[in-house]
């Protein structure tokens, strides 16, 4: 069928000249090529009689997911469907196939939608050309945003459909360079005559199937695409502001402890183990425990020569018998042997107990000891020194605070991690993989 000239404001009505079916040009006079609908024949549509620029095979078919002819509300206007292609990329002998959509708008002009595994991308071609500096990983600034590089590959269009406003054609192929700054994506297409630039921003299938009143719901998305926004990098921020304040707060808790706490000392005697006494159980002469309810403190210090002291302790009230039992071990080993010196334990041990009323109070004392097998230990009875605290300050609550303050934080940012890991993994930059650099 021909036709008279065109003007912006007309729409053409043809045929196919391969398989006879009916062509509706939506792209005015700016429709350079349109692919049959029907037999995927490339037609050029400033030819009046719809020169056929190339064929399909019948049995490379693709189904978009927006069909052709679908309008919608997008981007602040009414735009149409008109043309769909299919790009693939090999790397390392596997391929990877991406879906384009053209909108058309006749004041607005041209703009896409791209999907890949169920991530959709609303991309638009950008003026000028975005400043590109070579490095070891390469980076694009555009607009006063970052872009690093993501990856190169030579893209190659395996299916068309609908309209497009230059000539395409299976096969045709171009290289390909992405930078990512999420959610944002710069894209770099060149060929032997030219480059092109377009800037993409990730949005959610579900808007596009509400723009244009789709049945159903989008494809679900699987892994984690190149300029998908991390869903965890806001979280690690705020729990870090808040592990901050709360931090804080612990700190100012742990001063005035440390600055109000007695940390006094009510008790301490030396005493001497002897393995050859019969009856060594004993108790100290009584001692005053000053203030209400607080912690208290039972050091003991040995000296020790390759031996281990045990004393079974019994703190009891002198009024009410009140008793807190509870039983420390010390040792000390030490010798040489082919690898040089060597020691293991420790001859001091420090136990808390608590809260205990203040009040008078003594110690029943029961040790045991004991030599190494097979070292030398000194001979004759093992000294040590038995020291009673009251009110000590102990970090250990703290650290512990500490730690459950930091815990949210720390998870959110290797989850944030976690992702970024993800999205790198299928770029150029992977870490098992070498890189494509300028």
């Amino acid at each position: 069928m021909a036709s008279a000239a065109v003007t912006p404001g007309s729409v053409r009505g043809l045929d196919c000249p391969s398989c006879g079916a009916a062509i509706e040009l939506r792209g005015m006079a700016w429709t350079q090529s349109v692919a049959c609908p029907s037999c995927a024949s490339v037609l050029d549509a400033r030819d009046p009689n719809l020169a056929i620029l190339a064929k399909f095979d019948q049995r490379v078919k693709v189904r978009p997911l927006v069909p052709l002819g679908a309008r919608g509300e997008w981007k602040g206007a009414m735009r149409q469907v008109i043309g769909f292609q299919q790009r693939t990329i090999d790397v390392d002998g596997v391929r990877y196939s991406w879906r384009e959509y053209l909108l058309f708008n006749p004041y607005h002009g041209f703009r896409y939608l791209t999907e890949y595994d169920g991530h959709w991308n609303d991309v638009v071609p950008i003026p000028g050309t975005p400043a590109v500096a070579s490095a070891m990983r390469p980076v694009a600034t555009y607009e006063g945003r970052t872009y690093k590089h993501f990856q190169r590959a030579t893209a190659e269009t395996t299916f068309v459909l609908g309209e497009f406003p230059w000539e395409v054609r299976k096969g045709d192929s171009v290289v390909a360079d992405d930078y990512v700054d999420p959610p944002f994506i710069l894209s770099r297409e060149r060929t032997e005559d030219e480059a092109t630039w377009s800037r993409g921003e990730y949005v959610d299938g579900r808007e596009i199937w509400k723009a244009f009143g789709l049945t159903g719901s989008p494809p679900n998305a699987r892994g984690v695409y190149a300029n998908q926004p991390s869903p965890h990098a806001g979280d690690a921020a705020s729990y870090w502001k808040l592990f901050g304040a709360f931090a804080a707060v612990l700190l100012a808790l742990m001063i005035v402890r440390l600055s109000t706490a007695r940390d006094a000392s009510v008790f301490r005697e030396r005493y001497a183990f002897d393995q050859g006494d019969t009856a060594q159980a004993f108790v100290t002469p009584v001692f005053e425990l000053p203030g209400g309810s607080g912690n208290v403190s039972i050091r003991t210090e040995a000296e020790l020569a390759n031996q281990w002291l045990f004393v079974e302790y019994a703190l009891i009230n002198e009024r009410t018998g009140q008793a807190w039992d509870f039983g420390r071990e010390v040792s000390f080993y030490s010798g040489h042997d082919s690898d040089g010196s060597w020691s293991e334990g420790s001859p001091r041990d420090q136990a808390k107990i608590g809260p205990v009323p203040g009040g008078r109070y003594f110690l029943r004392i029961e040790p045991q000891g004991g030599s190494g097998a097979g070292l030398p230990s000194i001979a004759g009875p093992v000294p040590y020194t038995v020291v009673v605290r009251r009110d000590v300050p102990s970090l250990s609550f703290f650290l512990i605070g500490l730690l459950l303050l930091v815990t949210p934080p720390v998870f959110g940012t290797l989850r944030a991690a976690s992702f970024e890991t993800q999205r790198w993994a299928e770029s150029d930059y992977a870490p098992s993989g070498g890189s494509d650099d300028e």
